[in-house]
């Protein structure tokens, strides 16, 4: 007798998971609310599709936050040259770029999104569209899952839930495989919107828009402590800030917190005071405005900052004073600036939170507390860089759960 499979969501983790779970025993249906397909992962990257990251996999461990640990799972039994290879045995070809970014080699997400549904086609899954699941049960007496959708009523095996998180809410990313998983007494790690900008309070800098820095110095105060300290690009933008720096670590800043900037590399303060010493002792007769690019700040900035600590742009550097050089010294080492909100749900890339780790065995995929479901992708409380790591994980995932149904059935 067949295993019928039900996959929820027809994102790339969930025909990922359909593909591997197929098999001449199975009968796997995929239940997508939306009218087509990977909505989302048609978008990804501008639309060109940052497939994953190039690198060992143990440098890929190292771009999702906590979830580190629970990663060795997914990323070693699916790896990033496994992806690559499974779409290149299907005849796409692939760009790398300088910073490790990996692209289809037509930068059309599409193409992506075409190779998975010919493999489905090819595996006879049946994919249901316009078929929101509203309830999932598991009935103890049949033994067996009994799904509850908008149109249709349907019985399973084993589930997997696919739905993804919140972020890019008009792709259907509404929430809805939260609700589910917690009807099977699944913790839920609050919701959250990751890789997203950051909005300051009473922001100063509109006029520099556009302005990159170079692997800045970020320190993240809350309470008047000291929460994480990185390095990374960062991106003035006309409301607050941008950049890998942030949209990487947004994940830890909450709204009401302190974001200092170290402008310039000097390992404290007192170094950097003497480096002003010597240039006005050097250059005194220059105008300030104009030293202070020495020090390898951006002039359009460095007039910003000039204004902040009220000197004057027409002062030379030797009639500075000693507080009006320790203003601009504390500027230049640690820019304070207040976190008015983080970027919502709709600038969001992925959602950090989702399903607890602890719940998921992450050699399949399948929870712990209702075995035969299984839960992957941006679902789970994992949440990867900017750069292709959360499209890696969709298909690690899903491969995982898809070969263990497979293994478990045929």
């Amino acid at each position: 007798m067949k295993e019928k499979i039900i996959i929820i969501g027809a994102g790339p983790a969930g025909l990922f998971a359909a593909i591997h779970a197929a098999g001449i025993d199975n009968e796997v249906i995929v239940l997508e609310k939306n009218a087509e397909p990977g909505k989302k992962l048609l978008i990804s990257g501008s639309g060109q599709c940052n497939l994953t990251h190039s690198g060992d996999v143990e440098d890929l461990l190292n771009h999702y936050g906590e979830a580190e640990r629970f990663l060795l799972g997914p990323l070693y039994s699916f790896s990033n040259r496994d992806l690559l290879n499974f779409f290149r045995e299907r005849g796409l070809e692939f760009i790398t770029t300088s910073e490790g970014k990996v692209f289809p080699s037509s930068f059309e997400a599409r193409d992506i999104l075409d190779v998975l549904l010919k493999e489905a086609d090819n595996q006879d899954i049946e994919i249901k569209y316009k078929t929101p699941v509203k309830d999932v049960e598991f009935i103890e007496e049949d033994n067996n899952f009994l799904i509850d959708s908008a149109k249709n009523q349907y019985r399973a095996d084993l589930v997997v839930l696919a739905t993804g998180g919140k972020s890019y809410q008009n792709t259907g990313s509404t929430g809805d495989g939260y609700r589910l998983a917690a009807k099977f007494c699944h913790e839920i790690i609050e919701p959250k919107p990751a890789l997203v900008p950051v909005y300051i309070n009473n922001y100063q800098f509109k006029e520099l828009t556009g302005i990159s820095l170079d692997n800045v110095t970020i320190s993240l105060w809350r309470g008047g402590s000291l929460v994480k300290k990185w390095q990374g690009d960062l991106l003035f933008t006309h409301r607050g800030l941008s950049g890998p720096g942030i949209l990487n670590y947004s994940r830890y800043i909450n709204n009401g917190d302190l974001i200092k900037l170290r402008l310039v590399d000097f390992k404290n303060e007192a170094r950097l005071d003497q480096r002003l010493i010597d240039l006005i002792e050097k250059k005194g007769q220059s105008l300030f405005k104009n030293l202070i690019k020495k020090l390898g700040i951006p002039e359009r900035l460095g007039l910003k900052l000039i204004k902040l600590a009220s000197i004057p742009k027409n002062k030379q550097a030797a009639q500075l004073s000693k507080n009006e050089r320790k203003k601009i010294g504390e500027l230049l080492y640690g820019l304070p600036l207040k976190v008015e909100k983080r970027g919502s749900f709709q600038e969001a890339m992925v959602t950090a939170g989702g399903i607890s780790l602890e719940e998921i065995n992450p050699g399949t995929m399948e929870s712990e507390l209702r075995p035969g479901l299984f839960a992957v992708g941006e679902l789970l409380n994992v949440d990867g860089d900017t750069g292709g790591y959360n499209l890696q994980f969709a298909f690690s995932s899903g491969y995982l759960a898809g070969q263990e149904i497979n293994q478990r059935t045929n």
